[in-house]
Order: C-alpha cells, then sequence, then structure tokens
C-alpha cells in the first residue's frame, strides 16, 4: 500500500502542475513580455528554414550597443540570450505548426518536472511525508513565479534544471560520484537555457573544494567524498554540453558573451541606457559616477534581490519558517550546495547586475532556490507549531503541525492566485491593442516586408509577423537617425512603454517632419491625471515614417511646448 501511494503520489503531483500551468495558458495564451516574445519569434524562425537568425532588433546589445556602421537586417540571433527556449519549442511546432498552444507545451511538461522532484528531493533528504507532499504541492504553483510558468521563457526550464544540479551536487558530497558527473550535465543544461547557470557551476565547483578542503582537514584522514574522475567527468559533461553553442557564439561574434563586450549588460548606471545608443557604457563611465551612487546602486540591487525572493521563494508570508528552517539545516549537507548557490546568487546580484534586478534578472535565477526554500519553509513552520504547542495546552503537536502546514501552503496558492490576477489585465492589454495593430496593418495594406519602429519589436514581430527595430532610449533626433539606417516605415507608439523623448509625440504636442498623421489609434481607458493632453493620449498610435525625399505619407510637422526635431 506505501509503495502503491509512493509511486502515486509523484504522478500526481505532475499533474497537479501541469493542471495548474494550463489554467494560466488558458487565461493568457500568448507570449506575454520581450524574453518570452523572443524565444517564441527566434524558435519560429527556426521552425521556418531561417537558423539563428532574426529580422528585428530587440535591444541594441544585441549588435555592440550603437547604430552599427552597416544597419542592416536580418541579424543573427542570441547574442544575449542563450538558446534552450527557442530550440525546446521545435518538436510541438514541427508537430502543430508555429502556434501559441505548440510554444507553451514543452515548458509547462517540463517545468512541472519540478513539483515531483521536489517531493523525491524532500522525502530523500529525512523529511516527513507531510513535508514533502507539502513541498511538492507548493511547487506546483510556486507563488508569484506561477504565472511565469506558462511562458515560452526560461524560467520553467530552469527551475527543475537549477534543482537537479543543487540536488545531485548534495548526492555527491555524500558519496555518489556519478551524481556528481551529472550535475555537470545539469549545469550545462541550465547555461543552455540562461547565462546565469554559470554561477550555478560555481556553486557545484566549490562543493567539490570544500569536500578536498574538509578531507584534508579531517584528523582522522578521512577520504574526499567526490573522487577526481568524478570531477573531470563533470566539467567534461559541462563542456561537451557547452562546446557547440560557445563555439557558434566564437564564430558568429567573435566572443563567448557578445552582448557583455559593448559593456550594456554590465557596465550601465541606470537602467534607461540598456537601449541607449549614445549613452557612455565604458568602463571610465561607469566609474565617473562616484562612490557614493556606485555603492548606493549595488545596494539597491541587493535589496531588490531580496524584495524579489521573499515574495517569489518565500511567498511574503512563510520568510520567518524559511530562517527557523534554515536555521535548523545551516550545517547541512543536503543543504549546502543550496546556501553556496544563494550566496552567489545574491552576490552577483549587487555587484554585477544590480542595475537589472528589478527588471527580472534575478527572478529568473531565482526560481531555482524555490524548490529547496520551500522545503526549509515546511520545516520551519513544524519545528514553529511544536513551539506553539508547548506553549497552549489546548493544543496538541501534531494538530498544530497540520494547522501550520495546511496556512503555509494556503498561502503560496493565495500568492500564486493574487499575483495572476494582478499581472492578467495588464498583459491581456498590450495583447489585443497590438492584435488591433496588426489588424490596422493589414487593413492599410502596409506589406509584410515594412519595418516597425517600436519599444518591443520582438512583441510586435509576434503578432505582425513584421519585423522592426527598438525604439532608442535617446534624442528625437537619434531616434530619426535610426529610422533613416533602417529603412523604417512605420512607428508604434504604446504610453504603456514609452522612452520619454516619444511622449509629446503620443499626446500631440510634437510631430517632426519626419513622422506623419496617426493611420490607427487605441483609445486609452486608464486612470486620468488632469492633463488634457495625457489624458487625451491613445493607448497606442501608428505613424508613417518618413526617411527619403520622394516619401510623401508624412505631413507638415507639429509643434508646441517641446522644441521640434527636424530631420
Amino acid at each position: 500500500m506505501l509503495r502503491c501511494l509512493a509511486v502515486r503520489i509523484p504522478f500526481t503531483l505532475f499533474g497537479l502542475a501541469l493542471v495548474v500551468r494550463a489554467i494560466v495558458f488558458g487565461l493568457h495564451p500568448d507570449a506575454a513580455y520581450p524574453d518570452s516574445y523572443y524565444y517564441v519569434d527566434v524558435a519560429r524562425a527556426l521552425q521556418s528554414g531561417h537558423g539563428f537568425n532574426i529580422d528585428f532588433i530587440w535591444s541594441f546589445v544585441d549588435v555592440g550597443g550603437r547604430i552599427p556602421v552597416d544597419p542592416i537586417l536580418p541579424i543573427p540571433s542570441n547574442a544575449h540570450w542563450m538558446p534552450l527556449a527557442a530550440i525546446i519549442q521545435l518538436p510541438t511546432m514541427w508537430l502543430l505548426g508555429p502556434t501559441p498552444l505548440a510554444s507553451a507545451i514543452p515548458f509547462a511538461i517540463v517545468g512541472s518536472l519540478a513539483a515531483p522532484m521536489t517531493w523525491l528531493l524532500a522525502r530523500e533528504i529525512g523529511c516527513s511525508p507531510r513535508i514533502a507532499l507539502a513541498a511538492g504541492i507548493a511547487v506546483a504553483a510556486p507563488a508569484a513565479a506561477t504565472i511565469f510558468m506558462a511562458q515560452p521563457d526560461n524560467l520553467a526550464l530552469y527551475q527543475p534544471l537549477g534543482t537537479a544540479a543543487l540536488w545531485l551536487t548534495a548526492r555527491a558530497l555524500k558519496g555518489s560520484g556519478r551524481s556528481y558527473a551529472l550535475a555537470g550535465l545539469a549545469v550545462g543544461v541550465a547555461t543552455l537555457a540562461r547565462n546565469d547557470g554559470i554561477l550555478l557551476g560555481a556553486a557545484v565547483g566549490l562543493a567539490f573544494v570544500w569536500d578536498r578542503w574538509h578531507a584534508w582537514r579531517s584528523k582522522a584522514g578521512r577520504i574526499a567524498a567526490i573522487p577526481w574522475r568524478w570531477a573531470f567527468a563533470c566539467a567534461g559533461l559541462f563542456l561537451l554540453v557547452m562546446a557547440p553553442w560557445y563555439l557558434r557564439q566564437l564564430a558568429v561574434f567573435g566572443s563567448l558573451s557578445p552582448s557583455s563586450t559593448s559593456g550594456r549588460v554590465l557596465l550601465i548606471q541606470t537602467y534607461e541606457q540598456m537601449n541607449s545608443v549614445t549613452s557612455d557604457t565604458s568602463l571610465a563611465g561607469f566609474l565617473s559616477q562616484g562612490i557614493g551612487p556606485l555603492v548606493a546602486s549595488r545596494v539597491l540591487g541587493l535589496v531588490s534581490a531580496l524584495q524579489v525572493y521573499f515574495v517569489v521563494a518565500c511567498s511574503i508570508v512563510l520568510a520567518p519558517f524559511v530562517i527557523i528552517g534554515g536555521w535548523a539545516r545551516r550545517r547541512s549537507v543536503d543543504f549546502g550546495p543550496f546556501f553556496t548557490y544563494a550566496v552567489i546568487l545574491f552576490g552577483a546580484a549587487g555587484l554585477l547586475f544590480a542595475v537589472h534586478v528589478p527588471y527580472g534578472t534575478f527572478l529568473h535565477s531565482a526560481v531555482a532556490l524555490v524548490p529547496l526554500t520551500f522545503i526549509l519553509a515546511f520545516q520551519g513552520a513544524v519545528q514553529a507549531s511544536a513551539w506553539v504547542a508547548r506553549h497552549r495546552p489546548a493544543w496538541t503537536e501534531e494538530g498544530a503541525a497540520r494547522l501550520f502546514l495546511v496556512a503555509a501552503v494556503a498561502s503560496v496558492l493565495l500568492n500564486a492566485a493574487a499575483f495572476t490576477a494582478l499581472a492578467m489585465p495588464s498583459w491581456n492589454a498590450d495583447r489585443d491593442n497590438r492584435i488591433a495593430a496588426a489588424q490596422a496593418l493589414d487593413r492599410a495594406g502596409v506589406p509584410a516586408t515594412d519595418l516597425l519602429l517600436s519599444a518591443d519589436p520582438g512583441g510586435f514581430k509576434y503578432f505582425t509577423g513584421r519585423g522592426g527595430v527598438v525604439t532608442p532610449n535617446d534624442s528625437l533626433e537619434v531616434i530619426h537617425q535610426v529610422a533613416a539606417d533602417y529603412g523604417i516605415r512605420w512607428l508604434v507608439v504604446e504610453r504603456a512603454h514609452i522612452v520619454d523623448p516619444l511622449a509629446p509625440v503620443i499626446e500631440s504636442k510634437v510631430r517632426p517632419a519626419w513622422i506623419g498623421l496617426a493611420i490607427f489609434t487605441v483609445p486609452y481607458h486608464g486612470p486620468k491625471t488632469g492633463d488634457p493632453a495625457v489624458d487625451g493620449a491613445p493607448a497606442l498610435a501608428i505613424y508613417p515614417v518618413c526617411t527619403v525625399a520622394d516619401d510623401t505619407r508624412c505631413g507638415p510637422p507639429v509643434s508646441g511646448g517641446v522644441a521640434r526635431a527636424t530631420p
């Protein structure tokens, strides 16, 4: 009976996780933000035989952080993002075509593995059956991260892969050399999903160093748990997975990490510089901000990372229980790799990626911490319940533990429902507006080859099928230069995603000579500001762009309180 139950639980947890992801997909059956748009667009390019090439620039980090000397489209893809989230969509795209369902299925299936994996992990490290079950249920709907688990993004891949790497490393420290080799494989696949997989690799490598140091310091002549041959196997499997991609990057871009070479990733002072083609992102420029702003940005990055962790992994109210469980397990070999990875990840968030943390960088990596965090939280909840029961004679430890666990799991599920409800309206509004824009372009007879200038070219490629270039976060003169260099025909402006220089355009205060009258607008129905120009601005507008002398689609310019740019 017990054996039958032990077999059923993992499959039940997998099914529960799959149902949760199906429900979220049903609420928004499309990609929803730049990362997921990009992965789908690349997958569709691969499926249609174009290889790793795309006809849009989602960010200028893909082309060196500046307007290229030879500004052309298409360009090689994946100068910044890794390829696995695109590649994994291909089998279902070949079967179902390039549909949203085809893109979502692989992520739902792979991501759902995290729930039974968490249960198995908890049982292996000695947790009680109810703690293991509670952790598995929580990972099936992982609080604020739930909404992203149905997206064609790397979060659904990185969670089970990261958990597997940490779990296998812990097993290796207890004497399973083969597990250490497999940890290298897991890190390699995780790195194909996300560059931050290298940080997982650092945690795995430090586990070997710790094991050797611990054996050397042992007075009893302890033999290291991880033999050298398995360490070489670990490194070898990682390189076996990563070598083809690294060779491709070197051949195409001349660098293993092309987007980092421009400084746009690591040396920006504000996130707005990410899409600027004129700001100084050199090391000298980065250091010129002074020690005060530099330290402040690092501290704020760390604080933002902690906020993300407490919301996503701790479901806010579980934070005290995580601390209790973490303290109880502070010397546990089972959690050693987890604690090491957490320290590395938080350190990187504060020192390297501080500016990017509020915009999702940390969230994508922190999902690997969620399963083990839930295990610690529920262990902490049981320990706290025992303390409460001792101080309340009317309670029994069994009843208190049951109550605390049910409440803890319920908090995770409520967190998942609340964040899903909060995010869906904006996701659906963006989708509806962009579908309307696609229909308007088609009705106007705009050729599929016309390029769009927008804040989210990957998103407009996804919905309209038209390539384009991201609006640089620079002056109107620079925006005009980008439009002229790339032969842009249309400007799409969304008030929810807009660079400051274009705000006067959508508010009808300014219209440069190279921008024509809007051919299509979507009315705005959001909160009012009291400024008639702002309140009357549309949610989305499409303007013709005229960058050659014989293009007559643009009428005379309009100037207002803001200086008018001229071509």
